[in-house]
């Protein structure tokens, strides 16, 4: 049964029609900041008063995995109130053959999917930087699908061909084919469709040629291949320093969370981090901010510690 079958008899199980948002995020090409992308995902929505589970692909790495351990061991260690999702982890089959590898993953991912989607406002997934069954079965069901993409003509290609002379776009590529092939299927499933946002990390000078030509192509690539552009992240060496505590630039960053004093940069990623989630336009429901709104309140009264909401505040 192929990947659009597998899709449609999950949104048509009894008892597992879909009500989590479903954001993922991937990218065929490796470094492109997919963990530390989902991971200020995940920590913006909890602070926002959303309910979040996470979803765990890319069994090789599992860098999603161990941040989230990483925030769990420090939070017990320092005594800290970070808030943390529900996590889920899925490893690829091995089994003799790939029709019985397919038909394991797909269990696997849609009893992780259906333990998860009734109970919270979104399910963000984590994916490898390969092309493979689970990849593309995340890819099927995303209502959301970020592409964390660094600003270069390298990494570029894995969206689409450019030409070295006028710059101008000439093909498509590989991964943009999987994208299309994904969103062909969500919409013959239930008519919906993916919004497909990419993210461009690590932004260059734009005020050069190369920085020209790159948002020129990009601009074109969105055009034609109907996905909507964002800002990420910096280059930035405070985003690695939090990955072994597992804290974000939203968290409350001082002497006791971070072992130093923040400075300018983390203020700038944490401005970067919420000017993404704007950029997302993701359905936030008014009872999560309602429940957020009062949880700050109360910590503001009974002064605990408060994961990031009053930090570097604006």
């Amino acid at each position: 049964m192929g990947i659009e079958g597998r899709v449609a008899g999950l949104s048509a199980a009894p008892g597992t029609a879909k009500t989590a948002h479903i954001i993922v995020l991937a990218n065929e090409k490796g470094g492109s900041g997919k963990t530390t992308t989902a991971m200020h995902v995940i920590v913006a929505l909890l602070q926002a008063g959303q309910k979040v589970a996470a979803i765990d692909i890319d069994s090789r790495q599992l860098s999603l995995s161990r941040y989230i351990e990483n925030r769990r061991a420090w939070s017990k260690k320092s005594k800290l109130n970070l808030s943390l999702p529900e996590l889920h982890s899925i490893a690829r089959a091995n089994g003799r053959s790939l029709d019985e590898n397919e038909a394991e993953e797909f269990t696997r991912f849609a009893s992780a999917i259906s333990s998860v989607e009734q109970q919270n406002d979104f399910v963000v997934v984590d994916t490898p930087a390969t092309d493979s069954y689970l990849m593309r079965l995340a890819h099927a069901m995303a209502d959301t699908l970020i592409t964390p993409l660094n600003d270069s003509f390298v990494d570029m290609d894995v969206l689409g061909r450019i030409d070295a002379e006028s710059y101008e776009v000439t093909a498509t590529s590989h991964y943009a084919d999987v994208v299309r092939e994904a969103r062909k299927q969500r919409r013959m499933v239930d008519q919906d469709e993916t919004d497909w946002v990419v993210m461009r990390n690590r932004v260059g000078q734009l005020d050069t040629k190369n920085g020209r030509n790159l948002v020129e192509g990009l601009g074109d690539l969105s055009r034609r291949l109907n996905f909507r552009l964002a800002n990420g992240f910096g280059e930035r060496v405070v985003y690695r320093e939090l990955f072994l505590r597992g804290l974000t630039a939203l968290d409350r960053l001082d002497e006791r969370t971070l072992g130093l004093a923040p400075n300018m940069s983390h203020l700038a990623a944490r401005h970067e981090v919420l000017a993404l989630l704007d950029a997302l336009l993701l359905p936030i429901n008014e009872r999560g901010k309602r429940r957020a709104n009062a949880r700050a309140e109360w910590f503001r009264v009974s002064k605990e510690p408060l994961d990031g909401a009053d930090f570097f505040a604006d």
